[in-house]
């Protein structure tokens, strides 16, 4: 019973017209510009409810990530921390910070990559979800290009204690893409990865959605894309 529910949540984010939750996905929307990461310690409460916390430009993928810190459960922000925020910093080459960070990188968005990301419904606490990038181009040789699909609970301005929006990481499914599934009759690449991703507790599933980017060996972020959910009149 547990595969069969988890074969429902990945069977409607694989194309689009899969059904009607698969318009939770990036079809139709503008490559990003920036990646804008957030990096809040599970030990400071007042940087999450910061009033100055800089506010990103409407065309930046903004992320918050929770990191835990040495105090573990007793820290105040410890039920949305999360052990990948530690594996973030350590490929961005940061230190774990004492209060928070941010970095930026630009998107480099170029027309040789085109990438998609989705989920489906929510099915016995799992998210089915799914990254694609068709591309001309090749990793260069000995070269990995690394696919990072995120989870994140879009929390809005003036709930949960934060005064601005924030997409606080849920999960994270990170891949290494060296060779493709295929060459379509377009002679792109097609790489693909499909996952039923773990939806933590405390979470709200009408909230959750996905994003991801492709980054080379050396740290580029090659392109980028976030879900987006149709309102339910629109379905």
């Amino acid at each position: 019973m547990k595969r069969l529910l988890l074969v429902m949540a990945l069977s409607t984010c694989l194309a689009p017209g899969a059904g009607a939750q698969s318009l939770c996905a990036s079809d139709g929307q503008a490559t990003p510009v920036t990646l804008v990461e957030r990096f809040i310690s599970a030990d400071c409460e007042a940087c999450w409810s910061s009033p100055q916390t800089l506010k990103p430009s409407a065309r930046a993928l903004t992320l918050d990530w929770i990191v835990p810190s040495e105090r573990g459960d007793d820290a105040p922000l410890s039920a949305a921390a999360i052990r990948d925020a530690q594996t973030r910093l350590e490929a961005l080459g940061r230190p774990v910070p004492t209060a928070s960070s941010m970095t930026t990188a630009k998107v480099v968005g170029a027309r040789s990559h085109r990438l998609r990301v989705a989920h489906g419904v929510a099915v016995g606490g799992y998210l089915g979800a799914s990254i694609e990038l068709k591309t001309t181009r090749m990793p260069q040789p000995r070269e990995n290009w690394s696919a990072w699909l995120v989870l994140v609970e879009t929390i809005p301005a003036g709930t949960e204690g934060s005064p601005l929006e924030r997409n606080l990481v849920r999960n994270v499914l990170l891949s290494t893409w060296n060779k493709p599934e295929q060459l379509s009759k377009s002679e792109h690449h097609v790489f693909r990865e499909m996952r039923p991703l773990n939806i933590p507790q405390g979470a709200t599933p009408e909230r959750l959605r996905v994003v991801g980017w492709v980054q080379d060996g050396h740290g580029r972020v090659l392109t980028a894309a976030q879900s987006v959910c149709a309102s339910p009149e629109a379905r």
